[in-house]
């Protein structure tokens, strides 16, 4: 089966969405705040997570398939691999900076940190009483701080990445399929792999390596086959009437006085929104939106190339370095509504200033690459002069 790869060059979609969801994922990491209401996750099933791994998954296949048919399966590899390293180490450096930031405001402020306070908020406790058992966990990946899940499931998608690529450039659908049989044998079976001391992972890797997989689907021309689906007028209907739905739903889990006025068998389905094991209905959920989304905003949207889009384009290119920033601050942010002020002015006014720290970093980091990269292609300019000069000066 031939593979159908997106046009070269940067699609801006990816990156104002995924800016977008390094900002909602920091507004929501922090309780108590006013403008979390406004976020992706109040609308229904799926949320910025869902959309996080999503297009992670695109943006693995598109960049990684291109990069085989240029340099081959082995240099691929290394690549992915390369990348899931970076993925690693950003993990375990957010965990550092979070275990010293909540160790020293629990110090500093007289926070136990057991009781109450980021010890309990931020499941940090069981460090000060197992450090050495609990960095071992932290290394394998079987310990993390809440607003940590996600990386460690993206580190083993990334390690897993090169077989699932190897397989989708040979047959998508085949690998679409098999990704698709895993998802519900998990969920039939109850499959997860196990956390620190007790538990599992809060993002069952068997179940969101569906969306991870279909991320990476629809970049080897899954979406392209879906186009005539995506712009039938029954999808739009009946894709509009899910999506009501998925918002009543989630609107009967904010408020149980509104489910107490619909079945109560039908409620009980959707609410809690089961978000470990990524339920069929938050799936579709996520597809439809997503259909929606491409159906309106084409490739090469004129407004994503303004300068007001340009601070989320900046977040959604450099999404991993951002994600990192984020946490932290969601921890500060977190700390200051908790024990300084929590009045409405003050969610506001730090979920803004949050937004624009992460914007700021975003364009300081793309401005030092650039510079970075100005001065290895003077210096390789340089050298190819200097190797000219002596061949001519050797031809003498």
């Amino acid at each position: 089966m031939s593979v159908h790869l997106p046009p070269k060059g940067r699609d801006l979609r990816l990156d104002v969405f995924r800016g977008f969801a390094n900002w909602t994922i920091f507004i929501n990491h922090f309780p108590h705040n006013f403008v979390a209401l406004f976020t992706f996750r109040n609308i229904g099933f799926s949320d910025d997570a869902d959309l996080f791994i999503f297009i992670s998954g695109y943006t693995a296949a598109f960049v990684y398939a291109r990069f085989i048919m240029e340099k081959g399966m082995a240099a691929a590899t290394a690549k992915i691999l390369r990348r899931a390293w970076q993925i690693y180490a950003t993990y375990i450096f957010i965990l550092v900076i979070s275990l010293v930031l909540i160790g020293t405001c629990a110090v500093h402020y007289g926070i136990p940190p057991l009781e109450g306070g980021g010890g309990v908020d931020y499941n940090v406790g069981v460090f000060f009483l197992k450090p050495v058992e609990t960095l071992w966990g932290a290394l394998s990946l079987q310990y993390k701080p809440v607003n940590l899940d996600i990386l460690p499931m993206y580190v083993v998608y990334m390690v897993l990445f090169p077989v699932v690529l190897w397989t989708m450039l040979r047959n998508p659908d085949t690998t679409m399929l098999f990704s698709i049989v895993l998802y519900f044998t998990a969920r039939t079976l109850k499959w997860n792999l196990p956390s620190f001391g007790a538990g599992t992972w809060y993002f069952n890797p068997f179940a969101w390596q569906l969306l991870f997989v279909f991320g990476s689907w629809c970049a080897m021309g899954g979406a392209t086959r879906l186009s005539g689906l995506v712009k039938s007028r029954a999808f739009l209907i009946g894709g509009s009437l899910y999506l009501l739905f998925a918002l009543v739903m989630r609107t009967a889990e904010r408020y149980p006085e509104f489910a107490a006025l619909m079945p109560h068998d039908l409620v009980q389905v959707f609410v809690p929104n089961d978000k470990t094991n990524l339920p069929p209905y938050r799936f579709l959920h996520f597809a439809i939106l997503a259909a929606f989304v491409v159906r309106v905003i084409p490739r090469g949207f004129a407004p994503f190339e303004s300068r007001y889009f340009k601070p989320a384009v900046l977040c959604g290119q450099k999404s991993l370095e951002v994600f990192a920033l984020g946490t932290v601050l969601s921890f500060v942010a977190h700390f200051y509504l908790e024990y300084v002020s929590g009045s409405l002015l003050s969610q506001v006014l730090v979920s803004f200033a949050g937004v624009g720290i992460m914007s700021l970093f975003a364009y300081v980091i793309t401005e030092w690459k650039s510079v970075e990269a100005g001065k290895l292609r003077v210096q390789s300019a340089e050298v190819k002069q200097a190797v000219m000069e002596l061949r001519v000066s050797e031809g003498k």
